[in-house]
């Protein structure tokens, strides 16, 4: 059954697309991005599953594509366009996949992180395994925090922590906090961080094993992948590791490309995974353009 998603009509015109975020977001985070594709879309931004102000359940692909397929019936949506970033890069691949009639897919970064020594190029097996074992551990550590509630004082410094990342990126100060602000919960007098734990676990179980390369592979409709190629401060520590994860996916993602006519490949240069906040407008050309081509 279909989890009920909060949702947001910026209105527009043109055609209809829903504008899906990343994971531990929620539609506010897009809400820039979203001001600027409204100029030629009716954009719908939501808060997906376990986000926001929406419903939890568990994070099955299959499970999150029907609460979108509500959605668009809910709102009249038709057959819409589908543009996703991070987390909702990866929907927005797999909508497509879905839906064949769609009208245009844009993955904005929507690349699982690297899981396997396989996926490296360039590093020894055994190195990659070390990495890899590394960066889990601080997922792990990042995972931690949402499983227990947070003082008021550590409120306050994430929320510190969200405005110095919203001037390193050049986004909205105060729309960013809002956007954090969005993902706490309050139980019994206590203060919790979205998404669950469980939600969390579901998550991360499900990036780990989506072969992306196999969707972009067999989607039929028109799709756009935009690829970072910069490290987030919070990668240089793991620098080697992305840097061989990177190499190895376009690697394979312009494979997929020759194979498949409906994929165009895009580089962002010196952008990084928070492109979306960095350059909304560069994006939003890009998208139109796209469109135009479409």
């Amino acid at each position: 059954m279909a989890i009920r998603l909060a949702t947001h009509d910026f209105g527009g015109p043109g055609t209809p697309l829903l504008l899906l975020h990343g994971a531990g977001a929620n539609l506010v985070s897009m809400a820039a991005f979203a001001r600027e594709q409204s100029a030629r879309f009716r954009v719908v931004t939501v808060d997906l599953r376990g986000h926001g102000r929406s419903e939890d359940g568990p994070w099955e692909w299959a499970a999150v594509l029907d609460d979108l397929d509500a959605v668009a019936d809910e709102l009249s949506l038709g057959e819409p366009a589908v543009v996703g970033w991070s987390l909702g890069g990866m929907l927005a691949a797999l909508w497509a996949e879905r839906h064949p009639a769609c009208p245009m897919a844009v993955s904005v970064d929507g690349t699982p992180p690297p899981g396997r020594p396989d996926q490296l190029d360039g590093l020894d097996p055994a190195q990659g395994q070390a990495e890899l074992d590394r960066l889990r551990a601080a997922f792990d550590g990042m995972s931690a925090m949402y499983a227990r509630p947070l003082a008021p004082e550590e409120v306050e410094a994430a929320v510190e922590g969200q405005r110095a990342m919203a001037r390193r990126v050049g986004a909205p100060e105060d729309a960013v906090v809002e956007g954090f602000r969005r993902n706490l919960v309050t139980r019994d007098g206590r203060t919790w961080l979205r998404p669950s734990p469980d939600v969390l676990g579901g998550l991360r179980t499900a990036m780990d094993t989506l072969d992306v390369i196999r969707v972009y592979r067999e989607v039929r409709c028109p799709l756009l992948v935009a690829v970072a190629t910069e490290d987030l401060p919070e990668q240089k520590p793991f620098q080697e590791l992305y840097a061989a994860y990177r190499r190895g996916f376009e690697w394979r993602l312009a494979e997929a490309a020759q194979d498949n006519p409906a994929l165009r490949v895009v580089r962002v240069e010196g952008a990084s995974h928070a492109m979306v906040a960095e350059r909304p407008a560069e994006l939003a050309k890009l998208i139109g353009e796209f469109a135009d081509e479409s």
